[in-house]
This record gives C-alpha cells, sequence and structure tokens, in this order.
C-alpha cells in the first residue's frame, strides 16, 4: 500500500443553531452564549477551574472524539482577554487539566491497545487572541483546548489518498518558514535551549507514520516509559518546556521580521539561546529579511501573517506503540489531525451519524465517569444523557 496523506468523510448531525442577524459566525461562535448552547447539548463534565469536557458536535471521527476546553466565557466576556495558551493558565488549573489529560490518554490506550488497529492522538491547540475574529477560517472557540481523538486504521487504509497540496496539509509545518529555510536552527535551538530527559529528540524517519508519511519535516520527541511517564510531573514539565522553546523561536524571528535587528524580547524564556543560537545564524537571520521585504511590497502577504505565536502540540502513538509529541505552528484552517497526515471532510448526514452515536456516547461516558472518579469534575445532564 502506497504511503501518503489520507482523507475520510466523517458525517454529522446538522446543528439547528441560527448566528444572529449582524454577526459573523466567528463572532457568534466566541460568545457566551454560543459556549451555552455547547454545554447543554454536549457537554459532559465541568470542574471548578473551569474545564470543560464535551463531545464534539462537529467532531473529526466517529470512533472517539471529544474535548477540553478552558471555559473562561463567564469570567471573562472580552473573547480577546481570554488564556489561548498554556503559559497564560495559573499552576492549580494546570496540574487539574495535566491530570485530566493523563487519564484520558490512558483510557485511550487501554480501549484501542493495538497500533495497527487505531490512530491515537492528543493535541492541543492554540489560537492567539491577536488574531482578527472575522479573518476567514479562524476556529470557532478562542480558547485553549485539547482535542483526543481515535481513527480505526481500517478506516485510514480504506480511504482514498488526499491531494498533497491541499492547503491544510501544506500549512501543518512541513512547508512552512520554519521547515523550508531554518530546519537546521529550528532544531539547533530546541536541541540547546531545552534541558529534556524524558523526551528524546527522534529523526523524521523514526516518527512517521508508515501508511500516512506524516508528520513531514516537524521536530518530534519520543516519550521514554510511554503510558507509565504521563504520570511523572517531570513529563508535563518537560511538555510545557517544548511549548517554551516554540514560543521563543516564532516570536523572536517575527520580531526580527518586524524591526530589522530588533532586541530580544523581554519576556522570553531562553534569552542566552537566542543570542547565541538565532540571532547568530545566518539562516535566521537572511529568512527574517526575505519576510520583512516582501511585506514591505505585497500588502495581501504582510497582512496574511500572524505576528504573534499559535500552536499544535500533539502527542501520537507511532506505529511501534512508542508515543511521541511534535509541535507546529498553526495556520487558520488546518486541523490538528493533518498534522498526522488525516484530513477529514464533515458532511452532515443524520442517519449516518446517529448509527453510531451510541457507541460513541458509551466510550465518552467511560471517560466522563473515570474523571468523576477522580475527583476532576461533575457530569452534565443534557438531552442525550444524564449527569451520572
Amino acid at each position: 500500500m502506497s504511503s501518503g496523506p489520507r482523507e475520510i468523510v466523517t458525517p454529522f448531525r446538522p446543528i439547528p443553531l441560527d448566528v444572529p442577524a449582524g454577526l459573523t459566525p466567528n463572532e457568534f461562535f466566541n460568545s457566551a452564549e454560543n459556549l451555552r448552547d455547547l454545554v447543554q447539548n454536549n457537554g459532559l463534565l465541568r470542574n471548578q477551574e473551569d474545564l470543560l469536557l464535551y463531545r464534539k458536535a462537529l467532531g473529526h471521527s466517529t470512533e472517539l472524539d471529544c474535548s477540553i476546553i478552558y471555559d473562561t466565557s463567564k469570567r471573562i466576556l472580552n473573547p480577546l482577554g481570554r488564556p489561548v495558551r498554556r503559559t497564560q493558565v495559573s499552576p492549580s488549573v494546570k496540574r487539574v487539566w495535566n491530570r485530566m489529560n493523563r487519564i484520558i490518554i490512558e483510557e485511550m490506550l487501554r480501549r484501542y491497545p493495538d497500533p495497527g488497529e487505531a490512530l491515537v492522538m492528543a493535541g492541543e491547540a492554540s489560537l492567539d487572541a491577536t488574531w482578527p475574529m472575522t479573518s476567514p477560517g479562524v476556529p470557532s472557540i478562542r480558547m485553549l483546548h485539547n482535542h483526543f481523538i481515535v481513527f480505526p486504521m481500517e478506516q485510514l487504509r480504506a480511504a482514498p489518498s488526499a491531494d498533497p497540496s491541499h492547503p491544510n496539509l501544506t500549512d501543518g509545518g512541513q512547508h512552512s518558514l520554519f521547515q523550508a529555510h531554518m530546519r537546521d536552527v529550528y532544531r539547533r535551538f530546541f536541541d540547546e535551549a531545552l534541558d529534556l530527559r524524558i523526551l528524546k529528540t527522534v529523526h523524521t524517519d523514526e516518527s512517521r507514520l508508515a501508511l500516512t508519511g506524516y508528520p513531514e519535516g516537524l521536530p518530534c520527541w519520543e516519550i521514554q516509559g510511554g503510558v507509565a511517564a504521563l504520570g511523572d510531573i517531570a513529563f508535563w514539565a518537560e511538555y510545557d518546556e517544548i511549548l517554551r522553546g516554540f514560543l521563543d523561536f516564532y516570536r523572536t524571528f517575527f520580531s526580527q521580521v518586524s524591526s530589522r535587528n530588533a532586541a530580544i524580547l523581554p519576556d522570553v524564556y531562553f534569552p542566552d539561546q537566542i543570542e547565541s543560537v538565532l540571532l547568530f545564524d545566518n539562516a535566521f537571520m537572511q529568512t527574517a529579511k526575505r519576510v520583512r521585504e516582501r511585506c514591505l511590497g505585497d500588502p495581501a502577504y504582510a497582512s496574511s501573517i500572524r505576528w504573534e505565536p499559535a500552536f499544535k502540540q500533539l502527542i501520537f502513538r507511532h506505529d511501534s506503540g512508542r508515543l511521541m509529541l511534535t509541535i507546529s505552528q498553526n495556520s487558520i484552517g488546518n486541523a490538528i489531525t493533518e498534522l498526522l497526515g488525516v484530513v477529514v471532510k464533515r458532511v452532515p448526514d443524520r442517519a449516518a451519524y446517529e448509527a453510531c452515536e451510541p457507541a460513541l456516547i458509551e466510550r465518552l461516558l467511560e471517560i466522563r465517569r473515570l474523571l468523576v472518579a477522580a475527583d476532576l469534575g461533575d457530569g452534565i445532564a443534557t438531552p442525550h444523557w444524564p449527569a451520572d
């Protein structure tokens, strides 16, 4: 079987939600009213830390698909002022979030122990609050959120090949500025800035999925110790270190694009490595010059620049059974599944979705039961399931 990205079709039940006149869809989807509807119709569990577990109504997979969102919509009415990165979350919230992640990933791997039968992924996505809400393609909820997704490998093997030039695939990182022009310095910065003991850098050939060939070009790390490592607080500290390194690289690069020979930003995490690795690297500085000059002469290109960092950080199980971690800059429109070469075409099909729904909900309610038992929240009642 040839290797390459796959495109699957995922049915969903049409959502009878009307956008009020005068609002763009993105403005409404980021409102407290839409979040209220999400809870009432798809909410599974909520806790005092404002972490909300919910069923993805417009999902990626009908096998297993849910999210945790940091729902601050009632405390922070300004959508542009809500936390969008783990670095903006308090230690007490992060501690609970890490425990929730661990339990859900453990349950996914317990239920799907064979990597030949299921592709398991748990990813975190950020939209930076500086992105205009009216920009086309900005995802529907401007808050930090996690995705937990399982795809049956049988479905992926039977799926047709996706167009390799699909805009979301090419935005996934392998054709980005970082990968096309600064791949070596990008990896060297991670290696020199980060003190990692549980996460081990792996070569692209070791991290690719045989079926899709992805992730392609992205830095990847093996989680040494596998799922057991998720129970070690040191792993989550290193998980955060990966994000801090990414943020420093992204912000430093675009500060140089914005202003030639800009000073090191005052609030970076790794100033010494920025000075010694990034600002003294010819490829890094030449690429910033190239982008700056294009911005000056191409207003459409300049408007497309995302000056502040947004990211997708993904834990996934490799064909070998090893757990891997990767991170990518987030481009408008691309889904987290596409980092692994899976393009999801969602189609409204009530009958097809409802045929899968009972088994899907049974799996989600088991996840909820485990979280409640671990004192990580209380169940939510909806028209589809009771609170307990």
